[in-house]
């Protein structure tokens, strides 16, 4: 069963109203070399716009948060703009895992004359698990979204998805082939597909055991680590000394915490995903391949291009690298303008 509820206090029918705009600040988890980037809350005022340009770091457009309650979770979830949308294009999805919808505040300001829509993952940021479960699946993320598309009566729409997210559009795909029109996957980190894979593997592996070995600073050193090196995982590779997380400005102290989404293991299903092919090469849904021009040779940009061979889709360049539509809400800016202004040239050719 899914309830569409609306949360917060002292507005018209509970509905929390903010102002779009970039410039936020936000926790800085995210970092140039990571593939799935933390970030936290984010909003900022500034100055509206006429919407046939490009936004700046100012415009503003209204913000409304809604929750939708499902009998496993409660799906929090954020629409710039309105429904029905006011150009008669369906919404713009924007998604990512583990990111959640702050990560996405600056680039969803370059989009005034869209309705974007961005969610908070299952479990994640503000969402809540009713479900007794700590990992994180392409195939429950991709049922909520699903469930989240039926519940805004707006379907199909299109999506950005990066990341982890990219993996759970890959899954909605294959699950429910009609609820997008065109998809751009941003470096989807399916180890599967790699020619290395199991050497991959070791290397993630390797994350999760300095995580619990030595905490949190660890653990992202090597994550990191991994998501610089260029090329396959070789002998090489593995035969380095283990990363100082001083090196990465990260604390060496242990704060004794395990449950970190990234690190610990609980979002592996999503890059040990194996997609369904015959489902996806036969989806109507546009498929556009996404890699960042400073990614070249590392592990994300190596999976997506693999994913094109597997697929027969586009691969559309974009500026900057994993993380370049985030602002300063992630800790690593990126170059989102630019960034958005190619995702717009991306969805109007189709």
């Amino acid at each position: 069963m899914v309830q569409h509820v609306l949360r917060a206090a002292g507005r018209p029918q509970g509905e929390e109203l903010v102002r779009r705009g970039a410039g936020a600040a936000g926790r800085a988890d995210g970092r140039r070399a990571a593939w799935l980037v933390h970030s936290g809350p984010s909003c900022s005022r500034g100055r509206k716009r006429s919407p046939s340009s490009l936004a700046s770091l100012g415009d503003v457009t209204e913000k409304a948060t809604h929750t939708l309650e499902t009998t496993e979770a409660a799906i929090v979830y954020d629409v710039y703009g309105p429904l029905p949308t006011a150009d008669g294009r369906p919404p713009l999805f924007m998604i990512g895992q583990p990111m959640d919808a702050s990560g996405f505040s600056t680039l969803a300001s370059f989009f005034p004359e869209r309705t974007v829509v961005t969610y908070d993952p299952r479990g994640l940021g503000r969402s809540r698990r009713k479900d007794g479960r700590v990992d994180n699946t392409p195939e429950l993320q991709a049922r909520d979204l699903h469930d989240l598309i039926g519940a805004l009566g707006a379907g199909p729409v299109e999506m950005f998805a990066s990341s982890g997210g990219a993996v759970t559009a890959l899954a909605l795909l294959a699950a429910y082939p009609g609820d997008v029109t065109t998809l751009v996957a941003h470096e989807p980190p399916l180890l599967t597909v790699l020619p290395d894979a199991g050497a991959a593997d070791r290397a993630q592996t390797a994350v999760q055991e300095a995580y619990e070995a030595r905490g949190r600073g660890a653990g992202m050193a090597t994550f990191i680590g991994m998501t610089m090196w260029r090329g396959e995982f070789t002998d090489e590779y593995f035969a380095r000394p283990a990363p100082d997380p001083a090196q990465f400005g990260m604390p060496v102290a242990d704060d004794g915490s395990r449950d970190d989404p990234l690190l610990s293991g609980r979002s592996w299903a999503i890059t040990r995903h194996r997609p369904d092919f015959e489902l996806l090469t036969a989806t109507p849904t546009r498929v556009v391949i996404a890699v960042g021009e400073e990614s070249a040779g590392t592990v994300t940009d190596r999976t997506s291009r693999a994913l094109v061979e597997r697929l027969g889709r586009e691969l559309a360049v974009f500026p900057s690298h994993h993380g370049g539509f985030v602002g300063g809400e992630g800790g690593f800016a990126g170059q989102p303008e630019a960034f958005a202004r190619r995702l717009r040239q991306v969805l109007e050719a189709s």
